[in-house]
């Protein structure tokens, strides 16, 4: 039988999803969980990479085995064996065909930022401090730039092998919020990237060239040069991981028979 799930986990500890000779991963952890929770060695594949350092809020996963327990009780079975930084939130049957990678329509990834005098210990694991970031509305502007189906090579780190570096991108929606701490008040900036696929540092190249526009240290017209000739030095600094985790992965239609569409 197949199974889906659905997993998050803090990725400050870890050298990313896949499975990796001389590093811990997210991928090696939960399937060191599932051999000590049901006593075979069972193979995890998921939606995509999240690189070491990334996070994920809602990571979509599959594997093949013959369980002893309802697909819905799998968090219960697991999860107890797994760190804190790791858990199943639901699981399910899988419908037939499904496949966690092949079937994924659309990604959603949130990078995050914060602006304050000094460094913020409880903001610090999950978002990535500024001292100061351009007003939202010339943030939402930039963003839009970047939206549609482009050539991404330029965005991609150089060591990224695959066949083909279009993406489309459907959405960049840029949300702020205000608080108040040792009564100075601070921003967070949200930047929810939505596309049909990522290479490897995209949305980190994307969210540190958004900056780079709103704050006029790049121009339109480097970035359509970028688009068009592949070059990386056209674009500003790819930001730090641990501001970028995976929100959202979309199949069109219901895993889990809550009403969510994935």
């Amino acid at each position: 039988m197949r199974y889906v799930a659905a997993i998050s986990y803090d990725g400050t500890e870890y050298a990313g999803w896949q499975r990796q000779k001389n590093a811990v991963s997210v991928q090696e952890t939960l399937e060191n969980a599932l051999l000590s929770a049901f006593g075979e060695k069972i193979t995890v594949t998921a939606s995509g990479r999240t690189d070491a350092g990334v996070h994920a809020e809602e990571q979509i996963v599959h594997f093949d085995a013959e369980l002893s327990l309802p697909p819905e009780k799998l968090p219960e079975a697991v999860n107890k064996f797994l760190p804190g930084g790791v858990s199943i939130l639901k699981s399910a049957r899988a419908k037939e065909g499904f496949d966690a990678n092949r079937s994924a329509k659309k990604k959603t990834y949130r990078y995050s930022l914060y602006t304050y005098p000094q460094k913020l210990p409880l903001k610090e694991r999950f978002a990535v401090r500024q001292d100061a970031v351009p007003g939202v509305e010339k943030l939402r502007e930039c963003a839009a730039f970047l939206c549609g189906k482009h050539d991404f090579k330029a965005f991609c780190a150089a060591n990224s092998a695959v066949k083909t570096t279009v993406r489309t991108v459907y959405e960049v929606r840029v949300e702020e919020r205000r608080f108040t701490a040792a009564e100075t008040t601070g921003r967070e900036i949200d930047f929810f990237v939505t596309g049909n696929g990522f290479l490897y540092n995209m949305v980190r190249t994307m969210t540190g060239e958004i900056l780079a526009l709103a704050n006029g240290k790049r121009s339109r017209e480097s970035l359509l040069s970028a688009f068009e000739t592949g070059r990386r030095e056209l674009l500003d600094k790819t930001m730090p991981a641990k501001g970028l985790t995976l929100t959202r992965v979309d199949y069109g239609f219901d895993l889990f028979g809550g009403g969510s569409d994935g």
